[in-house]
């Protein structure tokens, strides 16, 4: 088989899968869903079949990725209008702990084990399960927990300390590269930039590894 042909069949079908994904929108990969993982896998193996069967070319290629990305971006469309297809594709939380007490037929119901529950927890930084109050398994397969009173962490209410608005720290440089869109949020010139950097005998962005400020702390600098 021709590598040639391989190659840029490949590279037509990686950029179509990342064209695509970047239209569907970034749920498609940080809240993935079962019907999100059956269509990844489908687009996968569309792509990979083709790559390797030389009746397919590249336009059958861009045409298969296009027609399913019309139908996942159809269902996502159907399942933000309607509560009834959400709930239909993509699930809806499980309580599987209530009022301290481990729900069993909510476990089997999700085929989901005690070893399993113990993992998802923990990587909620709660390794005992005698400390949770409600946990519900969300549609991704994640686990969100809500403790007892007496295992919450303390708030500034509880000592009735007065706490201050937060605020959102911006990287202005990132390896020598001055992040302009990240400037420009922050009410900042690449001159008052310049300014600062000089104020520390920085003279070039290319000598910063990282930059970063924050309202009422100003600019935090670490150099290569």
């Amino acid at each position: 088989m021709d590598m040639f042909k391989i190659a840029v069949e490949l590279v037509v079908g990686f950029f179509g899968l990342f064209v695509m994904s970047r239209l569907l929108g970034k749920t498609q990969i940080t809240q993935i869903t079962t019907f999100d993982f059956i269509s990844a896998l489908v687009l996968g193996e569309l792509v990979g079949n083709a790559v390797y069967d030389e009746d397919i070319g590249i336009a059958d290629i861009l045409f298969a990725i296009a027609i399913w990305g019309i139908l996942i971006f159809i269902i996502e469309w159907f399942t933000q209008k309607s509560n009834k297809a959400r709930i239909l594709m993509e699930g809806s939380p499980t309580i599987v702990i209530r009022n301290g007490n481990i729900l069993k037929d909510q476990l089997k119901k999700e085929k989901l084990d005690l070893n399993q529950l113990q993992h998802l927890i923990r990587s909620k930084g709660t390794f005992s399960i005698r400390e949770i109050e409600f946990a519900i398994l969300e549609t991704d397969g994640s686990v969100s927990i809500l403790k007892k009173h007496q295992y919450e962490m303390p708030v500034r209410s509880d000592f009735s300390m007065d706490g201050t608005e937060p605020v959102l720290p911006y990287s202005l440089i990132l390896d020598g590269a001055v992040q302009r869109d990240n400037l420009e949020e922050a009410g900042l010139t690449e001159e008052w930039l310049a300014t600062e950097l000089s104020v520390q005998h920085i003279h070039s962005y290319q000598h910063v590894l990282y930059a970063e400020w924050r309202k009422g702390d100003g600019l935090f600098v670490q150099k290569k």
